[in-house]
């Protein structure tokens, strides 16, 4: 007889150990704790016919997005369409949703996710899916409404409910409802203290209003509940990131060389997607990081011809043009180049419209041909969503703007683009910096001693 899992959602499998074991590995996944495929694999050696256990496996390889994973993939997915004639709806809906994504099709596969989702509300492992994707996607507002079509329904009594507050504090707060945000994510806290996509929501909280004090204070009093999480190295990012705002720079260096900068031989891009966001950031306060750039290049460099996502192109870029290594830049422009002339997937728009102007402009900076740069970046500051990712990350696209439009003596557009970072985070000293830089630039120093001294006085406090 067919079984219910613990939330009541159906599956075709009638063996209850299949659904343990499909439940540790929910949860692993979900608190980034563990080897999830590692342990779904012991359900799948124990029945090969177990479709959710396949859905599973493949759901999972999705959010690497990494070419040397996607025959993987595919023979996951085609696994369970192999046993598709015993699966229920649900489980075919899984599957439809996992062939557009290996087709390509990220959008149909979420609708494919939201369908589900409408008719099982307690599906964790769909909403999960969906709001992951939407996150890859760059859709804001999906990853907060995927949430509150089902939140109403969850409650303490339905186990896993700790992770939809920390999905749903994500959402609300890259829809800039930060209290909301702060609220449901420090309760997903008080109901699973180590559970790091929560300690990630508030931390996006903070960073995004600017209370780096704070921040420093919540990530290292949590830290022993996410030090040794499949998450650390994100976490640790955010971590550098209040340090960075108030010029501590020797303790950026530091997170950078022991916890970012990975001795391990085998390549996470999640990993070195951090560490070449916090150098780039780094190159923009013109700090000399040493060899640094050449370290990671290196880790970057199989990765120059995979046109997988874009995201993940313009931060092989950075590293690539930051070590000089022009021959690597240009493979991957090119690559990108006939990607887009005749791929049809979702990625081609996210490449076209935001990708490989950044990878350009990015090249351009590091040549020193600022003004160039700036007329790349300035049409499509307002259209960066479409790189995927989140706020915080995204910022590096507008602070290169700004630091090129500074380099490039255009002080007035300079000073907009200070002011337009200043109204979102007045309580940055950075911001403020940049401020003074672009009024001594125009000839007004007493406004730009103003707005130094409005520096200083954020980082003393």
């Amino acid at each position: 007889m067919a079984l219910n899992d613990i939330r009541g959602v159906p599956t075709s499998a009638d063996d209850p150990a299949l659904l343990d074991i499909l439940e540790k590995a929910t949860e692993e996944f979900l608190a980034f704790d563990g080897d999830c495929i590692a342990t779904i694999e012991t359900a799948l050696e124990r029945d090969p016919g177990f479709v959710m256990g396949h859905c599973f496996k493949a759901a999972m390889l999705t959010q690497s997005m990494e070419t040397r994973i996607y025959g993987q993939m595919v023979a996951a997915v085609e696994a369970a369409e192999a046993h598709c004639d015993h699966a229920n709806d649900r489980e075919r809906g899984h599957i439809e949703a996992l062939r557009c994504w290996i087709e390509g099709d990220f959008f149909g596969a979420v609708q494919k996710w939201e369908a589900v989702l409408t008719y099982h509300p307690f599906d964790l492992l769909a909403l999960s899916l969906i709001h992951l994707t939407d996150l890859l996607l760059g859709d804001v507002a999906g990853q907060r409404d995927s949430v509150a079509r089902v939140y109403a329904l969850w409650d303490e009594a339905v186990p896993g409910y700790e992770f939809v507050l920390g999905f749903y504090s994500f959402g609300l707060e890259e829809g800039r409802d930060f209290s909301h945000a702060e609220e449901l994510g420090r309760r997903a806290l008080a109901m699973r203290p180590n559970h790091p996509y929560a300690i990630h929501a508030v931390a996006h909280v903070l960073e995004m209003q600017g209370r780096q004090s704070g921040g420093v204070w919540f990530m290292n009093s949590r830290r022993d509940q996410w030090a040794n999480s499949n998450f650390r190295n994100h976490l640790w990012w955010h971590l550098s990131l209040f340090h960075l705002d108030v010029d501590q720079i020797g303790q950026v260096l530091d997170i950078y060389d022991n916890q970012l900068c990975s001795s391990d031989p085998s390549f996470d891009k999640y990993e070195e997607l951090d560490a070449a966001a916090l150098l780039w950031r780094l190159k923009l306060l013109d700090v000399d990081v040493g060899d640094r750039w050449s370290n990671l290049a290196d880790k970057w460099q199989p990765a120059a011809q995979d046109t997988l996502y874009a995201f993940n192109d313009v931060h092989a870029m950075m590293a690539f043009v930051s070590d000089n290594r022009r021959d690597a830049a240009e493979e991957l422009l090119n690559a990108n180049e006939r990607y887009i002339n005749h791929a049809s997937d979702a990625n081609v728009a996210m490449s076209r419209e935001i990708g490989i102007p950044f990878c350009c402009a990015l090249r351009d900076f590091a040549e020193g041909g600022y003004g160039a740069c700036v007329d790349r970046l300035l049409p499509v500051r307002y259209r960066t969503h479409r790189l995927g990712g989140s706020f915080a990350q995204r910022d590096i696209i507008g602070w290169t703007l700004l630091e090129a439009a500074l380099r490039a003596r255009r002080f007035e557009l300079s000073l907009a683009l200070a002011n337009e970072r200043c109204a979102l985070k007045p309580s940055s000293p950075q911001n403020w910096k940049y401020v003074a830089r672009a009024h001594k630039g125009l000839g007004d120093l007493a406004r730009a001693e103003k707005a130094e001294a409005r520096a200083i006085s954020l980082r003393a406090a």
